[in-house]
């Protein structure tokens, strides 16, 4: 049910471990959110679909934390989110 990691960490350089562990969380914390969003939509019980989507809510969060400390491990990486927000704005102004 859940996702395959897209990358074998036993073949990754030890210098680049601790930011694909931050990335591989990142996947599993999304995996998730579409789970409980999916169940929430399917169930009939509302305070099921409450929970469901209060618990896919602290998952976003747990996104954060990951991308919080990747952002400070990867710079590429910043740099590649400010430049993808800027592409937005110009392509559809938002």
């Amino acid at each position: 049910m859940l996702s395959k990691l897209p990358i074998n960490l036993e073949k990754i350089d030890e210098k680049d471990m601790d930011r694909e562990i931050l990335r591989a969380g990142i996947i599993a914390e999304l995996d998730a959110i579409n789970l409980y969003e999916q169940m929430a939509a399917m169930a009939n019980d509302k305070n099921i679909k409450a929970i469901l989507l209060d618990i896919a809510k602290e998952e976003k969060t747990h996104i954060g934390e990951f991308q919080a400390m990747l952002l400070n491990r990867d710079k590429q990486q910043v740099e590649e989110l400010e430049e993808g927000k800027k592409e937005v704005k110009e392509e559809v102004g938002e």
